[in-house]
């Protein structure tokens, strides 16, 4: 259960890694005169963003998956 709610949503947020990142590659132009410092396509920060996003979606989907597999079913289904 656990694996199976964690590889949903990180597949869901590997998608939006994706057209995300063809996105970022297709304004370049446009945020190129808004960034100092920092070329639009510079791969260390794609990498950053793109690996912090990742993160953030594991434990976005991790934590309330981890707490819902404590819970016993019979509970869960009296409960409602």
């Amino acid at each position: 259960m656990l694996r199976s709610v964690v590889g949903h949503g990180i597949a869901l947020a590997a998608i939006g890694v994706a057209i995300g990142t063809a996105a970022s590659f297709g304004v370049t132009r446009f945020l190129g005169s808004m960034l100092y410092d920092v070329k639009p396509s510079d791969p260390l920060t794609l990498v950053s963003v793109t690996a912090l996003l990742l993160l953030v979606a594991l434990a976005a989907c991790y934590i309330p998956a981890r707490r819902a597999t404590r819970v016993d079913p019979l509970v869960a289904l009296r409960y409602e």
